[in-house]
């Protein structure tokens, strides 16, 4: 794909062709096949500092699970980061959509609880990483404790994350739901979100759960054909307007591949701030004053 004469834009094959890394262990959170957890583990004793990571692919199974994520949860592992890969049934599957779409999100990052002295893993400051639709789960997994009381998502007690880096993300389904120049399409957000119901963004649009009160970092692709890159500064506005504390790196000559692409300039900056979120004050606010 071409951005500008001259100017090669990844695509999915330049990723997926590569020799592909494998997990150290992959843990089951429910009886769906689509319910599992890969772990990456530092070859160096813990405890391991830990990325909750959550893949894209539109909500959709069909198009992508976690295993897209295992390049960049390889360089992670040799980072000496852990990694909890996350997967979750999509709307295209028995089960997925709403609520099953959230409530696999939920319970996989949750079974992190249960696994972390199996694994030696810090749980202090655990610091959320997603890609495209990723992006969208990953920011309303640090937002459950906004969820409405009335909300069938509003369940258990959510893990506590200290971070969110949304690469390429989605999070304000309304948007996209009114965008078709989104690369997902219009539709496929009346199936995430239960279109039927009263106010069905209330607990699934992560603008609607402003603010967070957790710090994020938004890392898009000027040249993004699948998240326009004015979707990232739309957020941005939104979410600095409610308190938060939220960047926005801009990164040229990059698409939607790229974010999660070893050795590109977009994954460099991811990785930037994943290490200037683990180095920030464990559990510090988001929230200006």
């Amino acid at each position: 794909m071409m951005d500008e004469p001259g100017r090669q834009l990844l695509v999915w094959d330049d990723l997926t062709s590569r020799a592909r890394p494998r997990c150290d262990a992959t843990i089951t959170y429910g009886p769906d096949a689509m319910q599992k957890v890969d772990v990456w583990l530092p070859p160096q004793g813990g405890p391991h500092p830990v990325v909750l990571m959550v893949h894209g692919g539109c909500w959709q199974t069909e198009i992508a699970d976690r295993r897209l994520m295992d390049w960049v949860a390889d360089d992670l592992r040799t980072s000496g980061y852990a990694v909890w890969n996350i997967d979750y049934r999509g709307v295209d599957r028995t089960g997925g959509g709403y609520p099953g779409t959230f409530v696999d999100a939920a319970g996989a990052a949750d079974a992190l609880r249960d696994h972390a002295a199996r694994f030696d893993l810090d749980l202090s400051q655990v610091v959320a990483v997603g890609h495209s639709a990723g992006g969208h789960l990953a920011l309303w997994l640090a937002a459950r404790l906004r969820l409405p009381a009335t909300s069938p998502l509003a369940r258990g007690e959510p893990l506590a994350i200290a971070h969110v880096v949304s690469l390429g993300g989605l999070p304000d389904l309304e948007d996209v739901a009114n965008s078709p120049d989104n690369g997902c399409g219009v539709e496929i957000v009346a199936q995430l979100i239960g279109e039927a119901r009263a106010d069905p963004y209330a607990d699934t649009s992560v603008v609607r759960l402003l603010p967070l009160g957790v710090p994020h970092d938004l890392v898009n692709g000027r040249a993004d054909r699948i998240v326009p890159f004015r979707m990232a500064t739309a957020y941005l506005a939104k979410a600095q307007a409610a308190g938060d504390r939220v960047t926005l790196q801009e990164v040229g000559d990059t698409g939607h591949v790229e974010l999660v692409t070893p050795d590109t300039a977009a994954w460099a900056e991811a990785k930037r701030l994943i290490a200037q979120a683990f180095a920030s004050p464990c559990g510090q606010s988001s929230r200006t004053v």
